[in-house]
């Protein structure tokens, strides 16, 4: 039993001032895209959101829309809302601009968290990616000293963690192709990503659908 956790994010100056979450990929809102593959395999659905109101018409009443108890903290501040208010104690995390997630990646992740670690993370390339990762919902209180740190990123909070790292290998053993981590952090990004889903020709591989960087230091402890 999971809860899936949508960081919904913010306006992205980066996108113009969109919302990630909001843009149209495949004939529908991403968030809706999203929702639709956690409901594969999590029990329940949570969006942490800094305003639930434009969200409100595009899930289904189901779908639990929280807010941060700390508003204008990243990415750690909606993981810490969400931790505290999962109803299971397995947390699938993921941010707002990942067009292709992927349930069975997400399930082996569970799977092979090892006992007692806080998460199991997919390391694809090399690098750790702390989002689209699964989490124990007793986290909440790491991310919260993280908060009080003054971290943002889930990089930040991955650092203060004992986690499971599940190596690429292991997806594409399993027929999971690696890039269920992409995410589109720039319109010009977003532009190629809807592409190529239209054309069945997306190429992980390639610069621009590479994923966030930023955790080449990241260890685990």
């Amino acid at each position: 039993m999971m809860t899936g956790l949508i960081l919904a994010g913010e306006p992205d100056k980066r996108m113009g001032g969109r919302r990630e979450s909001l843009l149209p990929f495949g004939g529908e809102p991403l968030l809706a895209r999203q929702v639709r593959e956690m409901r594969r395999v999590c029990a329940e659905v949570v969006i942490a959101a800094d305003n639930p109101r434009p969200y409100l018409r595009i899930v289904d009443a189901d779908v639990r829309i929280i807010s941060d108890y700390y508003s204008g903290k990243g990415a750690i501040g909606g993981m810490h809302a969400g931790f505290s208010l999962a109803r299971h104690d397995a947390v699938w995390v993921v941010g707002c601009g990942m067009p292709f997630l992927s349930a069975a990646a997400a399930e082996l992740l569970c799977g092979l968290k090892e006992a007692g670690a806080d998460a199991a993370v997919p390391v694809i390339g090399g690098k750790p990616s702390p989002l689209h990762a699964v989490y124990d919902k007793r986290c909440s209180s790491q991310a919260l000293e993280a908060i009080e740190r003054g971290e943002r990123r889930a990089e930040g909070l991955l650092r203060a963690l004992n986690w499971t790292p599940v190596d690429e290998s292991l997806f594409v053993a399993a027929g999971i192709e690696p890039h269920f981590v992409a995410a589109i952090g720039s319109y010009a990004r977003y532009t190629a990503m809807a592409q190529a889903l239209e054309t069945d020709k997306f190429e992980f591989k390639k610069p621009a659908f590479q994923h966030r960087e930023g955790c080449e230091n990241l260890k685990k402890e």
